[in-house]
Parts: C-alpha cells; structure tokens; sequence
C-alpha cells in the first residue's frame, strides 16, 4: 500500500507502508519510475529522464526532515503527512 505525498510538475512522489530499507521514495513521471535514497537522494532502481530526477533532488533537498518523517510514519503504518511541491 502507498501514499502519495506530493505531487509536482507531473511528477508524483510515493512512500509505500513497510517497505524494504534503506530509506526511500518512488517518484513518477511519464510511466518512469525511480526508488531514489533519502539520505543521499542516490538512485537505488528504476529511470528517469535527468530533468524529472534533478527537480526530485531539488525538491527532496528541501524537504529532508519531512521526507525522513514520513518514512517513520510509513514504517509504523501511521497516515503520512502531505509535503509541499515544489514550486
């Protein structure tokens, strides 16, 4: 089960109730999906196109307490709190 927590540009961004470590998101764009790390924001699988994966880094680098919060949240199969788009 997921939870969309933002959505921005067409891009998507999901965190699944427990899923597998280390830490991450799903973002989606155009059919593209990539598990991107919270901590460093690496690639962990999936593809997508480098402007989709750079506005994700930018918008996760303004978000990594909320995006570590909701991780927690996932984990403890808690309702997810919503995080800004970016804009």
């Amino acid at each position: 089960m997921s939870a969309r927590v933002s959505e921005f540009l067409g891009i998507a961004i999901y965190v699944y109730w427990r899923d597998h470590s280390p830490p991450h998101f799903h973002a989606i764009y155009a059919g593209q999906e990539s598990l991107i790390a919270i901590e460093d924001l690496s690639v962990i699988s999936g593809t997508l196109s480098p402007r989709p994966t750079a506005l994700v880094r930018e918008w996760a680098n303004l978000h990594p307490e909320e995006l570590r919060t909701a991780w927690h949240q996932a984990q403890n199969l808690e309702p997810l709190n919503r995080i800004e788009p970016l804009r």
